[in-house]
């Protein structure tokens, strides 16, 4: 493939382009689902593709082809060329790139099993024996249960010098089962809820969820939830756990810091930030002191570990949030001069080969503290715990949010006392980590991965990991407000 980045290299600085880079991908998905024991997702594709991006007279031009081969390629070149030309009629200001340094690299997702060399009836099968046990209950009207791989081949070169090879596997499970009965309709899921867990592994994700120990648990307290009490209203301590922490930190902390939305340059699905450039200037105080949040694309398993980004950059570790105050925003080589940067921290990605890159979340994490999670629940008075996210609602500056989880159970003086449906929170973002007062530790600490994430315009997908463990905020409104 070498051959062929160089070909679309030179054709873009032949035509006048200034920088240019390729992206060659192959990309393959299978998936595997089953409804009430029938199959009903059974699929596998593959695309293979070259996008290239280029900046001519100061702006972007951006094209794509399925056709890799040196013609192909050449009029691809020129189509950039011809998009950034006439971009450019219509510029503000130049386009201004952040320096990186010229790399040649390989880099792999670690694995243990090949997800597309396990026979498809081993799949099947197991998901079978989890839907045999999800539906032993007659309130349990539909089951689902699913696994989805997906493998990246990425070959990249740009005009800086750089020629990167990277590899990424991605795998995941999951299942839910619906109870109808008293009026009600509730759903529980596991390991988490829309499509399971994901990470960046092999097939081994698929046995480290015990997938059949969790079915009768699950499928009971699917039945049982038709029969709870609704979430209490008012007032309380809420504890998240970790599937749910994890949609509070993508809502609240990851789309609020991807430096494109805080500028303006990019609005879809509720997509501006309050977290504007004069806040973090004065320090600004995200949460309380306990609360460390910090972008990762290096920790193992997480779906948007990589060795480099669609700009060329290396893969990077740093704090968002450090000890509650404002440190970082999602940058990429272009955005990062914009709040004085002197580097892009590697947060550009697109989806497949036919989109341009766009500022994206990567793996974001509450690091771990020192409780225990039957500590947290005794020091608890007056709270509620909420599992595995359900619905979510956040305004277009990220401030003003509800979230609603599948199942709650009740605290009442150091102890669970019962379980209730349809629980759901309100709160401000910053007055909301704001109140994070414990914060179980690394034993109960996990990645939960994101595969869903919508954004763009063309709307392109992405997938990142927000890691954490069970954690409490206090006096935090729950239920439905007088």
């Amino acid at each position: 493939m070498k051959s062929e980045c160089l070909n679309a290299i030179d054709a873009a600085k032949g035509l006048g382009a200034s920088y240019a880079d390729v992206r060659i991908i192959e990309y393959r998905r299978e998936g595997v689902a089953l409804r009430n024991g029938c199959p009903c997702n059974l699929t596998s594709s593959q695309t293979f593709g070259a996008g290239i991006r280029v900046i001519v007279q100061g702006a972007w031009g951006f094209a794509s082809t399925n056709q890799v081969s040196t013609a192909s390629l050449k009029e691809t070149a020129q189509r950039a060329v011809a998009i950034a030309k006439a971009s450019a009629q219509v510029k503000k200001q130049d386009v201004r790139l952040a320096p990186k340094p010229a790399v040649e690299d390989i880099w792999c997702t670690p694995f243990t099993i090949d997800p597309f060399k396990v026979p498809l009836e081993q799949k099947l099968g197991l998901l079978s024996e989890i839907d045999a046990i999800l539906r032993k209950r007659p309130e349990i009207k539909v089951a689902n249960s699913s696994m989805q791989f997906a493998r990246e081949k990425q070959w990249y070169m740009d005009t800086d010098g750089s020629w990167i090879v990277q590899d990424l596997i991605r795998s995941g499970a999951g299942y839910n089962a619906t109870a109808v009965g008293n009026g009600e309709v509730q759903i529980r899921s596991y390991p988490q809820s829309w499509g399971g867990n994901h990470k960046c592994m092999g097939y081994e994700i698929v046995h480290a969820y015990d997938l059949l120990g969790n079915a009768e648990r699950i499928r009971d307290e699917a039945v049982a939830l038709l029969t709870a009490p609704e979430c209490p209203s008012g007032r309380m301590d809420l504890i998240l756990d970790g599937p749910q922490l994890a949609l509070q930190i993508h809502e609240s902390v990851g789309h609020a810091n991807e430096l494109d939305r805080v500028f303006g340059f990019e609005a879809n699905y509720a997509g501006r930030s309050f977290m504007l450039p004069e806040l973090h200037k004065g320090g600004f105080k995200y949460g309380s002191e306990i609360v460390n949040l910090v972008a990762d694309c290096t920790v193992p398993g997480g779906l948007s570990t990589f060795g480099y980004d669609d700009d060329g950059v290396r893969a990077q570790r740093f704090h968002v949030v450090q000890n509650g105050v404002h440190r970082n925003w999602f940058t990429t080589r272009e955005t990062a001069p914009l709040v004085d940067q002197a580097a892009s921290n590697g947060c550009n990605r697109a989806e497949g080969f036919n989109n341009i890159p766009i500022t994206r979340i990567p793996n974001l994490s509450l690091m771990p503290g020192n409780w225990t999670l039957d500590d947290m629940i005794a020091d608890t008075k007056d709270g509620i715990i909420m599992e595995v996210n359900k619905s979510w609602s956040i305004d277009q500056m990220r401030l003003n949010f509800q979230f609603g989880a599948e199942i709650g159970r009740v605290i009442k003086n150091g102890k669970i006392t019962g379980i209730v449906r349809n629980p759901n929170y309100q709160g401000n973002t910053p007055e909301f980590w704001g109140s994070c007062n414990a914060i179980a530790n690394q034993d109960h600490w996990d990645l939960w991965g994101v595969i869903n994430c919508g954004k763009g315009q063309p709307g392109q997908t992405a997938e990142m990991s927000h890691g954490g463990s069970p954690t409490r905020f206090a006096n935090v409104e729950v239920g439905i407000r007088g």
